[in-house]
């Protein structure tokens, strides 16, 4: 599993927060072009995220399923993009500084389909760099959020 990590300059449930609306997902998830819909009950298990990922004309639609919501220190999903497959993708959020910043670490690994038998260092690299970049965005979201006053 790929496992990236970041130190958000917000507290565990302002990063959370941020992870628990699916709507923004296309604005700091590297690769998801557009959000097509959220079911009202995201981030609950079970509950999914239909999204565009890709570019166009290519983008593929699929969903991405809550696998396990612990707020505010742990999201579990299960990322499709069938054809190509599907991804376990966990985040993991840890309170430092007396819970003024957030350690985050974003694991990814392919679980199903084509992806998960053409791993080779060159896209172990290429994923490495898109969820540190992915990180880098959602930092950027969590911290212009509100905190508490």
């Amino acid at each position: 599993m790929a496992i990236v990590e970041k130190v958000i300059d917000a507290p565990p449930q302002q990063v959370f927060d941020v992870l628990a609306d699916g709507w923004t997902y296309s604005d700091w998830v590297v690769g998801t072009a557009h959000v097509r819909d959220v079911d009202d009950a995201w981030p609950r298990v079970g509950s999914q995220l239909h999204h565009r990922a890709g570019p166009w004309p290519f983008s593929l639609q699929d969903a991405s399923t809550v696998l396990v919501c612990e707020p505010p220190h742990r999201l579990v999903l299960r990322a499709g993009l069938w054809p190509a497959g599907e991804a376990i993708v966990a985040f993991t959020l840890e309170p430092v500084d007396g819970g003024a910043t957030t350690r985050v670490r974003l694991g990814e690994d392919f679980a199903a389909g084509p992806l998960r038998w053409v791993r080779t260092k060159v896209n172990d690299l290429v994923l490495h760099l898109r969820n540190r970049e992915t990180l880098d965005r959602l930092s950027d979201i969590a911290t212009r959020q509100k905190g508490p006053q």
